[in-house]
């Protein structure tokens, strides 16, 4: 393939998606409460933001069908995806209401908690922030699941896989 180089206007989304798609992410599911039920949006824009306190973020597109769930909530918890959970993440990025084919609990604040992840932060809201078409939602990490395992990874639309060596 040849280089390519462009300035990323509306007119060249696509070649500025392929391009951010050369990135590999890893596959987080977030998961909240709403008064309708447990709710969950599968997202790649999962980072640490801080150590001290300890904060996260993920960003919602606004024009996602469950902007309303999560751009409002106050506790939610961002799953890290094992390899094997690539279809319970397909499952949540097409419809965030169906929890029948996750083994899940809620915690004591009522966030959903999706089993066999591997690694959980419960956060409550620390800031929201506009950012063109998205919010930057800022968790603060009130507790912290992890495991070893073969983590989820999505790059140039495709999923794959990482083994940890420890």
């Amino acid at each position: 393939m040849t280089e390519k180089t462009f300035i990323p206007t509306p007119d060249q989304s696509t070649a500025f998606r392929e391009a951010l798609g050369c990135f590999g992410t890893g596959v987080t599911v977030v998961t909240t409460q709403t008064a309708l039920g447990p709710r969950a949006i599968t997202v790649n824009s999962f980072t640490s933001v801080s150590l001290d306190p300890p904060l996260v973020l993920w960003c919602l597109a606004k024009e996602s069908n469950r902007f309303g769930a999560f751009s409002d909530c106050q506790h939610y918890s961002i799953h890290v995806m094992a390899q094997e959970q690539q279809d319970q993440s397909l499952r949540f990025a097409r419809d965030g209401e169906d929890f029948s084919h996750a083994d899940w609990s809620a915690d004591d604040m009522g966030r959903p908690q999706l089993a066999n992840c591997l690694a959980r932060f419960d956060c409550h809201l620390h800031a929201c922030h506009e950012a063109g078409d998205h919010l930057i939602m800022v968790g603060h990490v009130d507790q912290v699941m992890y495991r070893t395992g073969q983590g989820l990874i999505f790059k140039r639309g495709q999923f794959g896989g990482f083994v940890d060596l420890i």
